[in-house]
C-alpha cells in the first residue's frame, strides 16, 4: 500500500498528471490535503480516526468521498465534480490510469476564486447587502427542501450537551491559561442556558424545525459567484448535521462578526424569518451565539496540540475573539 508521503508527493508534482498544470499548490487542513491548479482541485482525506470520524480504511475515505460529493451537490452542484480513484501500477508507482490497485480515492473539484470567498470579501469590504440576501435565500430554500427530522431531534439535543461539555474541558484546563477571560463564568451561563432552554428546542423539535443542514456554514465555505457556491458540508458524521436552521445561520452570523461584520447577521437571520418563520426568541437565538461561540474557539485551542503546529500565532488571538463574543451574546441570555 502506498504510504502518505508518497502520495502526497505524487499529488504536488504536475508531471504526475495526463495534462500537466504549470504548478500546483498543495495546501494541508485538519483532515485533508488539497491540490489547487488551474481551474480544478483534488482533496485527499488523511487517514485518521477519530471520535467523530474515522478515515482509516481506503474503503471508509471511498465511501466519505462520495458522501461529500452527493452532499455538496446540493447547495454547490457546479463545484464538486467526481470521486477520483488513485492507482499504483505493477511496479510500484502511483498513477492516474487504470490498473487492477486503487490505493486511495480523490474528490475532484472546480477550483473557486479566493478573493470571491465570504470572509476574503469581508476584510476587503466589498460585500454588498444583496449578496448576503442570495445566500440566505438559497440556504432557505435549501432548508425548506429538507424532511423534518422529529426522530432525530434528541440527536440534536445530545449533541449540543456533549459538545458543551467538552467545551469545558478543553477550556479550562491549565495549559491554555483562560482564567483571566472569563471562561468558566461563560462555561457556566451557556450550561445554564442549555437547561433552562431545553424545554423550548423540544418543542422546536416537536414542531418539525430540526432538519438536515450543512453542519460546518462559514464564510470561507461561500463563494459569491453566480450562482453562490455554498461548499464544505460536513460529509463524515450526519448528526452533526442535524439543526435547527436559525443555529446554522445564526452561526454564519457569528462567524461574519467575529471577522467585523456584524450588520449580516440581522440580515440573514431576516431572510431566513421571511422565508421559514417561526423564529426563536432573542434568548435561544443567543444562547445558540454563545454556544458556537464558545465551540470555535475550543477548536482554535486544540489546534496547538497539533504537531507540528500550522499557523501557531493565529490560534490563541482567534480563540480570544470567540470569547469575547460569546461574552457579548451571554449578556442577552442573562438579561
Amino acid at each position: 500500500m502506498a504510504a502518505l508521503d508518497a502520495k502526497l508527493r505524487f499529488l504536488s508534482d504536475p508531471a504526475s498528471y495526463p495534462e500537466p498544470p504549470a504548478r500546483i499548490e498543495a495546501k494541508e487542513t485538519h483532515m485533508s490535503w488539497v491540490f489547487v491548479a488551474d481551474d480544478w482541485a483534488l482533496k485527499l482525506k488523511k487517514p485518521v480516526k477519530r471520535s467523530y470520524l474515522d478515515f482509516s480504511t481506503v474503503e471508509a475515505r471511498q465511501f466519505f468521498c462520495g458522501e461529500e460529493v452527493r452532499l455538496n451537490r446540493q447547495l454547490a452542484r457546479e463545484t464538486y465534480r467526481a470521486v477520483k480513484p488513485l492507482y499504483c501500477d505493477d511496479k510500484g508507482a502511483l498513477t492516474f490510469e487504470p490498473s487492477a490497485r486503487v490505493v486511495d480515492w480523490l474528490v475532484e473539484m472546480r477550483r473557486l476564486p479566493a478573493d470571491d470567498m465570504l470572509d476574503a470579501r469581508i476584510k476587503a469590504n466589498r460585500v454588498a447587502p444583496a449578496d448576503l440576501v442570495d445566500i440566505a435565500e438559497r440556504l432557505a430554500h435549501f432548508y425548506l427542501a429538507r424532511p423534518s427530522e422529529p426522530s432525530d431531534g434528541p440527536v440534536y439535543i445530545h449533541h449540543l450537551l456533549q459538545e458543551h461539555e467538552v467545551n469545558r474541558v478543553t477550556l479550562l484546563h491549565p495549559e491554555f491559561d483562560l482564567a483571566a477571560s472569563g471562561a468558566a463564568m461563560l462555561l457556566d451561563g451557556i450550561g445554564r442556558g442549555l437547561r433552562d432552554m431545553r424545554g423550548t428546542i423540544e418543542a422546536r423539535i416537536k414542531r418539525g424545525k430540526i432538519v438536515e443542514g450543512h453542519g460546518d456554514l462559514r464564510p470561507e465555505h461561500i463563494c459569491l459567484i453566480s450562482p453562490p457556491q455554498i461548499i464544505d458540508c460536513l460529509e463524515f458524521n450526519r448528526s452533526m448535521r442535524i439543526i435547527d436552521p436559525y443555529d446554522e445561520m445564526n452561526y454564519l452570523a457569528l462567524e461574519c462578526e467575529v471577522l467585523g461584520a456584524g450588520w449580516i447577521g440581522p440580515l440573514l437571520l431576516s431572510t431566513l424569518d421571511r422565508m421559514l418563520g417561526d423564529r426563536p426568541d432573542d434568548r435561544l437565538l443567543a444562547l445558540y451565539s454563545g454556544f458556537r461561540a464558545l465551540l470555535r474557539a475550543r477548536l482554535c485551542l486544540v489546534h496547538l496540540l497539533e504537531h507540528p503546529v500550522r499557523q501557531a500565532e493565529k490560534w490563541r488571538p482567534l480563540a480570544l475573539a470567540y470569547l469575547a463574543a460569546a461574552r457579548k451574546h451571554m449578556s442577552i441570555i442573562i438579561a
